[in-house]
């Protein structure tokens, strides 16, 4: 078992991107990145000519093909999209009939950077349609690396942390939202556990699924729950992502957030913890969101979103 970095949101030049296929792929591996996908702009063109690069060229990549829609209520992410599935049915009061048409097909669906600015600077690029079902939902993008952090990356993760604390099943992932040449370093990538040769698409759909996921600029935020219930296990693990920032003196702080408390201890790497449950929760809480920072608790040093814990 080994832990896969992706990057799920990528651009070509077959929508509004600078970049080649080609040179995403090349982009991609230049940087160590395990898995990527591309997700151009209401199209899947780009999909044969990635296939045919991999088969033809000397790659250890993986590629999950995608589409994001792009309509003028919101973008909708898809991900392990096989096939073009026409949006005719967008409806601002119903998205689930265009969500469950890509689902139908195999399709994990999610909302790209519900809280991007829309109209009147980029008319569509906010999510606004109403979702009625989340249930239709698999995913929800928290952290789009290009976008303001406070004007639109935290009000994305508080949507998707009141979400799930109210019971919903939402995996969080980030992406670059690639159009060029851009710089990874540093930035929020999408982690799942995976074989070596596992295929990715099944992996992908297993992680999506079960929550299963880690959004993080480096250092992973390993969390398990002993057999009875009891105790929560910690550790954390360095994903040795290029240009990730660490601990000056290795000490960070994980939040556990529940739905009537928030709860903070500190860990150094290397260490690993072993908390009674009952310390930091509520008798009533069964949901808990971990979160690991460096130096405070405040969005600017966030380093990774793990796994939502429930019990």
């Amino acid at each position: 078992m080994m832990f896969k970095r992706l990057e799920l949101h990528n651009h070509t030049t077959e929508s509004d991107s600078s970049l080649t296929c080609k040179e995403l792929i090349e982009l991609m591996e230049n940087d160590k990145v395990d898995v990527f996908a591309i997700t151009d702009h209401n199209t899947i063109s780009g999909h044969s000519i990635i296939k045919e690069l991999l088969n033809k060229g000397d790659y250890k990549i993986k590629c999950i093909y995608g589409m994001e829609y792009t309509t003028y209520y919101g973008h909708i992410l898809c991900l392990n999209l096989p096939v073009y599935v026409p949006w005719d049915s967008i409806d601002f009061f119903k998205p689930e009939l265009l969500f469950n048409a890509a689902k139908s097909k195999g399709a994990l669906v999610g909302i790209a950077h519900p809280f991007s600015f829309g109209a009147p600077f980029a008319k569509g690029c906010k999510f606004e349609m109403k979702v009625n079902d989340f249930s239709s939902v698999d995913f929800i993008e928290v952290f789009n690396n290009p976008e303001p952090l406070h004007e639109v990356n935290e009000k994305g993760l508080l949507w998707w942390e009141e979400l799930v604390l109210e019971g919903k099943h939402l995996a969080a992932t980030c992406g670059m939202d690639l159009h060029g040449h851009w710089d990874m370093g540093n930035q929020y990538a999408t982690y799942i556990e995976g074989e070596p040769d596992g295929n990715i698409d099944a992996e992908l759909e297993k992680a999506i699924h079960t929550g299963n996921t880690w959004v993080s600029k480096g250092m992973l935020l390993i969390c398990s729950v002993s057999d009875k219930g009891e105790y929560l296990k910690i550790k954390l693990l360095d994903a040795k992502k290029p240009g990730f920032i660490p601990s000056e003196n290795g000490k960070y702080i994980i939040n556990f957030k529940t739905k009537t408390k928030s709860f903070t201890t500190d860990i150094e790497e290397g260490s690993e913890l072993s908390l009674p449950v009952h310390s930091f929760k509520n008798e009533e809480d069964k949901i808990i969101i971990p979160k690991l920072f460096v130096k405070d608790t405040s969005i600017e040093n966030l380093v990774c979103i793990s796994p939502v814990i429930h019990l």
